[in-house]
Protein backbone atom coordinates (compact mmCIF):
# COMPACT_ATOMS: atom_id res chain seq x y z
CA UNK A 1 0.00 0.00 0.00
CA UNK A 2 1.26 3.46 -0.88
CA UNK A 3 1.67 5.50 2.30
CA UNK A 4 1.12 9.23 2.56
CA UNK A 5 4.19 11.32 1.83
CA UNK A 6 6.08 12.85 4.71
CA UNK A 7 6.97 16.51 5.22
CA UNK A 8 9.94 17.29 3.01
CA UNK A 9 8.55 15.28 0.10
CA UNK A 10 6.51 18.25 -1.10
CA UNK A 11 6.22 22.02 -0.78
CA UNK A 12 4.15 23.14 2.20
CA UNK A 13 1.53 24.80 -0.03
CA UNK A 14 0.48 21.27 -1.12
CA UNK A 15 -0.16 20.21 2.49
CA UNK A 16 -3.92 20.95 2.42
CA UNK A 17 -4.38 18.66 -0.59
CA UNK A 18 -2.40 15.80 0.92
CA UNK A 19 -4.27 16.09 4.22
CA UNK A 20 -7.61 15.71 2.41
CA UNK A 21 -6.69 12.24 1.20
CA UNK A 22 -7.98 9.53 3.56
CA UNK A 23 -5.84 6.58 4.60
CA UNK A 24 -6.26 3.52 2.44
CA UNK A 25 -5.67 2.27 -1.05
CA UNK A 26 -4.88 5.33 -3.19
CA UNK A 27 -5.59 3.74 -6.61
CA UNK A 28 -8.98 2.53 -5.34
CA UNK A 29 -9.79 6.02 -4.09
CA UNK A 30 -8.83 7.55 -7.44
CA UNK A 31 -10.93 4.98 -9.27
CA UNK A 32 -13.97 5.55 -7.02
CA UNK A 33 -13.70 9.32 -7.52
CA UNK A 34 -14.50 8.89 -11.20
CA UNK A 35 -17.69 6.94 -10.54
CA UNK A 36 -18.78 9.28 -7.74
CA UNK A 37 -18.17 12.43 -9.78
CA UNK A 38 -19.96 11.15 -12.86
CA UNK A 39 -22.88 9.96 -10.74
CA UNK A 40 -23.11 13.26 -8.85
CA UNK A 41 -22.47 15.68 -11.72
CA UNK A 42 -23.72 13.69 -14.69
CA UNK A 43 -27.26 14.96 -14.21
CA UNK A 44 -26.59 18.68 -13.85
CA UNK A 45 -27.88 20.99 -16.53
CA UNK A 46 -25.81 23.16 -18.82
CA UNK A 47 -27.21 26.16 -16.96
CA UNK A 48 -25.88 24.73 -13.68
CA UNK A 49 -22.55 24.06 -15.42
CA UNK A 50 -22.29 27.73 -16.37
CA UNK A 51 -23.09 28.95 -12.84
CA UNK A 52 -20.55 31.17 -11.05
CA UNK A 53 -21.12 31.62 -7.33
CA UNK A 54 -19.57 35.12 -7.37
CA UNK A 55 -18.31 37.74 -9.78
CA UNK A 56 -14.92 36.81 -11.19
CA UNK A 57 -15.11 33.17 -10.03
CA UNK A 58 -14.83 30.21 -12.36
CA UNK A 59 -17.95 28.52 -13.61
CA UNK A 60 -18.60 24.95 -12.56
CA UNK A 61 -17.51 23.87 -16.07
CA UNK A 62 -14.27 25.81 -15.68
CA UNK A 63 -13.61 24.10 -12.35
CA UNK A 64 -14.08 20.70 -14.04
CA UNK A 65 -11.66 21.70 -16.80
CA UNK A 66 -9.18 22.96 -14.21
CA UNK A 67 -9.27 19.65 -12.32
CA UNK A 68 -8.45 17.73 -15.51
CA UNK A 69 -5.74 20.14 -16.66
CA UNK A 70 -4.07 20.10 -13.25
CA UNK A 71 -4.15 16.32 -13.16
CA UNK A 72 -2.51 16.21 -16.60
CA UNK A 73 0.30 18.45 -15.37
CA UNK A 74 0.75 16.60 -12.08
CA UNK A 75 0.73 13.22 -13.85
CA UNK A 76 3.38 14.45 -16.27
CA UNK A 77 5.50 15.56 -13.32
CA UNK A 78 4.87 12.20 -11.65
CA UNK A 79 6.01 10.36 -14.79
CA UNK A 80 9.18 12.41 -15.12
CA UNK A 81 10.16 12.05 -11.48
CA UNK A 82 9.23 8.35 -11.24
CA UNK A 83 11.43 7.66 -14.26
CA UNK A 84 14.38 9.36 -12.59
CA UNK A 85 14.37 12.66 -14.46
CA UNK A 86 15.76 15.34 -12.16
CA UNK A 87 15.20 18.25 -14.54
CA UNK A 88 13.41 21.00 -12.58
CA UNK A 89 9.79 21.16 -13.74
CA UNK A 90 8.16 24.60 -13.84
CA UNK A 91 4.92 25.67 -12.24
CA UNK A 92 1.91 26.78 -14.26
CA UNK A 93 -0.53 29.64 -14.17
CA UNK A 94 -3.93 28.09 -13.50
CA UNK A 95 -5.93 31.18 -14.49
CA UNK A 96 -4.17 31.28 -17.86
CA UNK A 97 -5.02 27.62 -18.44
CA UNK A 98 -8.67 28.18 -17.49
CA UNK A 99 -9.02 31.25 -19.71
CA UNK A 100 -7.58 29.43 -22.73
CA UNK A 101 -9.40 26.12 -22.20
CA UNK A 102 -12.84 27.60 -23.01
CA UNK A 103 -14.57 25.03 -20.82
CA UNK A 104 -17.81 27.02 -20.99
CA UNK A 105 -18.02 26.12 -24.68
CA UNK A 106 -18.04 22.42 -23.82
CA UNK A 107 -20.88 20.37 -22.41
CA UNK A 108 -20.81 19.15 -18.83
CA UNK A 109 -20.86 15.61 -20.20
CA UNK A 110 -17.80 16.25 -22.39
CA UNK A 111 -15.91 17.67 -19.40
CA UNK A 112 -16.84 14.67 -17.27
CA UNK A 113 -15.70 12.30 -20.02
CA UNK A 114 -12.43 14.22 -20.23
CA UNK A 115 -11.95 13.92 -16.46
CA UNK A 116 -12.56 10.15 -16.69
CA UNK A 117 -10.07 9.79 -19.56
CA UNK A 118 -7.38 11.74 -17.73
CA UNK A 119 -7.96 9.73 -14.57
CA UNK A 120 -7.73 6.41 -16.45
CA UNK A 121 -4.34 7.51 -17.81
CA UNK A 122 -3.21 8.55 -14.31
CA UNK A 123 -4.28 5.21 -12.88
CA UNK A 124 -2.43 3.36 -15.63
CA UNK A 125 0.76 5.18 -14.68
CA UNK A 126 0.28 4.76 -10.93
CA UNK A 127 -0.34 1.03 -11.18
CA UNK A 128 2.98 0.36 -12.92
CA UNK A 129 5.26 2.08 -10.40
CA UNK A 130 7.37 0.20 -7.87
CA UNK A 131 8.64 1.32 -4.47
CA UNK A 132 11.84 2.70 -5.95
CA UNK A 133 9.93 4.89 -8.41
CA UNK A 134 7.59 6.18 -5.67
CA UNK A 135 10.53 7.27 -3.55
CA UNK A 136 12.30 9.25 -6.27
CA UNK A 137 12.63 12.97 -5.69
CA UNK A 138 12.59 15.66 -8.31
CA UNK A 139 11.86 19.36 -8.42
CA UNK A 140 8.54 20.92 -9.40
CA UNK A 141 7.35 24.46 -8.90
CA UNK A 142 10.77 25.35 -7.44
CA UNK A 143 10.54 22.80 -4.60
CA UNK A 144 11.74 19.24 -4.14
CA UNK A 145 9.01 16.61 -4.27
CA UNK A 146 8.53 12.88 -4.54
CA UNK A 147 6.58 10.88 -7.07
CA UNK A 148 4.50 9.62 -4.13
CA UNK A 149 3.63 13.18 -3.12
CA UNK A 150 2.41 13.95 -6.63
CA UNK A 151 -0.02 11.02 -6.56
CA UNK A 152 -1.45 12.32 -3.30
CA UNK A 153 -1.58 15.89 -4.61
CA UNK A 154 -3.61 14.66 -7.59
CA UNK A 155 -6.11 12.94 -5.29
CA UNK A 156 -6.30 15.80 -2.78
CA UNK A 157 -6.62 18.50 -5.43
CA UNK A 158 -9.63 16.69 -6.86
CA UNK A 159 -11.19 16.25 -3.42
CA UNK A 160 -10.63 19.94 -2.70
CA UNK A 161 -12.38 21.10 -5.85
CA UNK A 162 -15.21 18.56 -5.68
CA UNK A 163 -15.88 19.80 -2.13
CA UNK A 164 -16.04 23.36 -3.48
CA UNK A 165 -18.40 22.26 -6.26
CA UNK A 166 -20.64 20.62 -3.69
CA UNK A 167 -20.61 23.59 -1.29
CA UNK A 168 -20.69 26.59 -3.63
CA UNK A 169 -22.22 25.39 -6.88
CA UNK A 170 -24.74 22.70 -6.03
CA UNK A 171 -26.12 23.87 -2.66
CA UNK A 172 -27.86 27.02 -3.72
Amino acid sequence: MLEKPQAGEYATHFEPYIQKVPEGNLPSLLEKQVDEVIQRLGQITEEQGSYRYAEGKWSLKEVLGHISDTERIMSYRLLRIARGDTTPLPGFEENLFVSHAHADRQTVNALLQDFAAVRIATLSLIRQLDDEAWARIGTFSDHPGSARALAYIIAGHSIHHFDIIEERYLRR
